[in-house]
């Protein structure tokens, strides 16, 4: 009388222990199924699968299918449920091994073994302490859907551009004002906004930077580089809005009461300068004497 399998965790001959499925003269060594199978020994049927899933043995694909069958046989066989079920033993036994030649220098040849193997895989049912964890387990990680928490302020900004999306959309259709429309409405008297596809508005030719403050005339050097911000029919609309001309291409007496400053500035420096020589010379006869 053969003795228990004490891979099936049987300690009686001919007991049955849980239910069991195998694949025989599997093309690999029982040494590299074994250890994918030690890394599925004692965990739930569901836990199992995942790290079969996610392994990157290629002996994973087979045992997979083992551990397929094996909750099939305890779900039809002996109408067990699956959630209920783990991995009580598994294990892979040493098939026959296939002898190969393969041809080597001065007429030699060297033995290849091909192995195979069988692999067996029993499921048992977990006990109730057991089974209470793993449903608390399971239920807490289909409540939190294992999801990082949104960062604060995300859902709220995205809520926020998806109405104004939607505000868009509905003025577009019901021909509401247009952005184009608000910024003509904000802009001074005798100024345009820039046409829709950046062109120059009919009756306005002096271009506005809102950068730098300044017009330019038609003609003027710096005209055709400036991109216009915002269209003026006349300088005095410019004017008046606070833009200005360049210092380059204001007129004569701008530049002639700029030149009279910097020349009145210069006498006062010079005058300054006359005095303190004049004070240090009493000094330095005095000094003489």
């Amino acid at each position: 009388m053969t003795g228990p399998k004490l891979n099936e965790a049987s300690m009686i001959a001919g007991e049955r222990t849980g239910t069991k499925a195998s694949a025989m003269y599997l093309r690999v060594s029982a040494y590299k199924a074994r250890v994918v199978l030690n890394l599925i020994r004692g965990l739930p049927v569901k836990n199992a699968d995942e790290v079969l899933q996610f392994s990157d043995r290629e002996v994973s694909n087979d045992i997979r299918k083992v551990l397929a069958s094996a909750v099939a046989n305890a779900q039809h066989n002996d109408e067990q449920d699956p959630e209920e079920l783990f991995v009580k033993a598994c294990f892979a036994d040493e098939g026959p091994t296939l002898k190969r030649f393969t041809p080597r220098a001065r007429g030699r040849g060297n033995r290849i073994n091909k192995r195979t193997c069988h692999i067996t895989i029993v499921l048992g049912r977990l006990d109730e302490a057991r089974l209470e964890v793993v449903q608390a387990r399971e239920a807490k990680r289909a409540a939190t859907g294992r999801r990082r928490p949104t960062a604060a302020g995300t859902s709220a900004s995205r809520r926020a551009r998806v109405e104004r999306s939607r505000q868009r959309a509905s003025q577009a259709k019901t021909g509401g004002t247009t952005a184009a429309e608000t910024q003509e409405d904000q802009l001074p008297a005798g100024a345009h906004a820039p046409l829709e596809d950046g062109g120059q508005p009919e009756g306005y030719e002096i271009k506005g930077n809102a950068d730098s403050m300044l017009y330019h005339l038609p003609g003027t050097p710096f005209y055709d580089r400036t991109i216009a911000e915002v269209w003026f029919d006349t300088p005095e609309s410019a004017e008046a809005a606070g833009y200005q001309l360049p210092p380059s291409q204001r007129d004569d007496e701008d530049a002639d009461a700029i030149e009279g400053a910097e020349e009145s500035a210069s006498d006062e420096a010079q005058a300054a300068r006359g005095e303190s020589a004049a004070d240090d010379e009493p000094a330095a006869d005095s000094e003489d004497n």
